[in-house]
């Protein structure tokens, strides 16, 4: 199903609710109107594309929420007190998801509803303003991710190929879950990678699919296992086919079955990973095998810092190899320090053995060399025996044995 789709079901499941206050169906109604208008021009647009429908989606929930917040009330009746109620909520965490945790995306309610266009029309723009004084949108929020190692423990419990596969990409080229989804096979080009000698994917990232503020880009894969499940899942494709074949819900659900059963926590605050999580995951594994941060945002998707630096990258495409390579030689130093790590534990079983085998010679020796004078002994005795030069004790058996036990020469 595409966004424009979605979003039509959505909006007319949305302004068709019987249990809708009809004032702000009317507000609702004429928002949409104006926001469809907007992102056509704003956008140079003939007509709405993908993003545009996914933008209005988002609108689409964040109404119905907040209708929700105020109880189905006319937001053109809401009261000061009443605003700040549910501003209070949500900063407070009182108000929560389905999943019972608090909103986490405060700002884009803000922003987008209550201190914007809806609440504008509604006349309560200006009393939002007022009741969010004191707002301040934390600027500098902590990471969440997780290091390579507990996406492996992951990804290890996904039973189905084309779920492993999504959570293969989602850390590997670091997109967007929505973005992910509606890929064609037609966007996945199988190369040899110059470098590593070893096949890859080069993944087309079209602007139509990608939210407006990425940049439209290839990337190339870098593991193996990317690699590898795409072979299988391709296969049976059309170029004009998804690759996937579920949404976004079923995507999260079987996530979060993945992430319960492994118990995989976020670093730093023990969070539960989501696919979002896996995006800066990839930008912080990446980094820790010697990205560079131009690098990165080259992957993500996102502007370069350095006006220079974006005139050559225009002009003649960042390097993609280099940083593949860099991957490579990660894992390729990690196997060689495997490998060495395996050769010194052989070389000192091997010089247990030559030990142990130079040990068991030398009793072998030691026996010969016994058994060797026992029969010089035994010899020696017979003929002092039958020579009558033995008399006494010494001619009895105790002779033997003491001749044995005190034994301190060899033949000649």
């Amino acid at each position: 199903m595409t966004y424009q789709e979605t979003f039509e079901r959505r909006k007319a499941e949305l302004l068709n609710d019987k249990k809708l206050n009809l004032d702000n169906k009317k507000l609702f109604k004429q928002f949409f109107e104006y926001e469809e208008y907007k992102l056509k021009r704003i956008n140079n647009l003939r007509k709405l594309d993908e993003r545009c429908y996914k933008t209005l989606i988002l609108y689409n929930h964040q109404l119905k929420n907040a209708n929700r917040w105020f109880k189905n009330k006319a937001w053109k009746k809401l009261t000061k007190e009443e605003i700040k109620k549910v501003y209070d909520d949500l900063e407070d965490g009182k108000i929560k998801k389905s999943n019972g945790t608090p909103i986490e995306d405060r700002k884009s309610y803000y922003s987008k509803i209550f201190r914007s266009k809806p609440f504008a029309l509604a006349g309560k723009k200006e009393i939002a303003q007022e009741v969010m004084a004191f707002y301040k949108p934390n600027q500098n929020q902590e990471v969440k991710f997780i290091w390579e190692d507990d996406f492996r423990k992951i990804v290890s419990v996904i039973i189905y190929p084309k779920q492993k596969l999504l959570s293969w990409l989602a850390f590997d080229i670091g997109e967007n879950l929505g973005t992910l989804l509606i890929l064609q096979k037609k966007e996945f080009i199988k190369q040899i990678n110059q470098d590593t000698k070893e096949s890859e994917y080069l993944v087309n990232l079209p602007k139509e699919k990608l939210k407006r503020s990425r940049t439209p880009r290839s990337e190339t894969t870098n593991y193996r296992e990317t690699t590898e499940l795409l072979d299988i899942i391709l296969r049976e494709l059309k170029d004009d086919d998804y690759v996937f074949n579920f949404g976004m819900r079923q995507a999260q659900m079987f996530l979060d079955r993945a992430v319960k059963i492994s118990g995989v926590k976020c670093i730093p605050q023990g969070q539960k990973p989501t696919f979002k999580d896996l995006r800066s995951s990839m930008s912080c594994n990446l980094l820790k095998k010697g990205w560079t941060s131009d690098e990165i945002n080259a992957r993500l998707g996102h502007k370069f810092s350095s006006r220079e630096l974006d005139k050559y990258i225009n002009h003649l495409a960042i390097d993609k190899q280099t940083p593949k390579k860099k991957v490579f030689d990660s894992t390729l130093a990690k196997l060689q320090m495997q490998l060495e790590e395996q050769n010194e534990k052989e070389k000192l079983q091997t010089m247990r053995i030559e030990n142990s085998s130079k040990e068991l010679e030398q009793q072998n020796d030691k026996i010969r060399i016994l058994a060797s004078n026992q029969d010089f002994v035994l010899e020696l005795y017979e003929q002092m025996k039958k020579n009558g030069k033995l008399k006494g004790v010494l001619a009895s058996k105790e002779a033997i044995e003491t001749i044995k036990n005190n034994l301190n020469f060899k033949p000649e």
